[in-house]
C-alpha cells in the first residue's frame, strides 16, 4: 500500500505550482500553498503583495511587513509572493483591497470559499 499523496491541484485544475522561495512561503515553508493532505491548512492563496494590501492587513491586525525573527519571518515587501490564509484574502476582497492572485499556485481548496470568477478578476497571470 502506497503512502504517497496524490498530486495537489490548483484552482484551474492543473498541477499546483510553487508560489515563492524568496521569501520562503507556504504553511510548511516549502514554497508551495499546499496542504500535503493535512486538515486545517488554509494558507492556500498565492498572492503578490502590494503596499496597499500590506497597509490594509496591518490595520486589520495582521502585520505581514514587520520582521519577526523569532518566527524566522523577515517581513514582506511589495512585490513578494506569499501563501496567504484564504480567510485573509476573502476579508481583503470584501473590503476591495485584495492582492493579485497567482492562479496556478493557488490551491483548489480555495474554491470552497471563493468563486473562481472572483479569483480570475484578481489574477496576476491573466492580465
Amino acid at each position: 500500500m502506497s503512502t504517497e499523496l496524490p498530486p495537489e491541484k490548483n484552482v484551474l485544475g492543473g498541477p499546483l505550482l510553487a508560489c515563492g522561495y524568496d521569501p520562503l512561503t507556504g504553511f510548511f515553508r516549502d514554497g508551495c500553498c499546499a496542504t500535503r493532505g493535512t486538515q486545517g491548512v488554509a494558507h492556500l492563496v498565492c498572492v503578490k503583495v502590494t503596499a496597499e494590501f500590506l497597509e490594509y492587513s496591518r490595520a486589520q491586525g495582521n502585520d505581514l511587513s514587520t520582521p519577526r525573527p523569532e518566527m524566522r519571518f523577515h517581513g514582506l515587501k511589495p512585490g513578494d509572493r506569499w501563501c496567504l490564509h484564504v480567510l485573509r484574502w476573502v476579508e481583503a476582497w470584501e473590503a476591495g483591497r485584495a492582492p493579485k492572485v497567482v492562479l496556478e499556485a493557488t490551491h483548489e481548496e480555495v474554491l470552497k470559499l471563493v468563486p473562481l470568477r472572483a479569483l480570475k478578476r484578481h489574477a496576476l497571470d491573466l492580465h
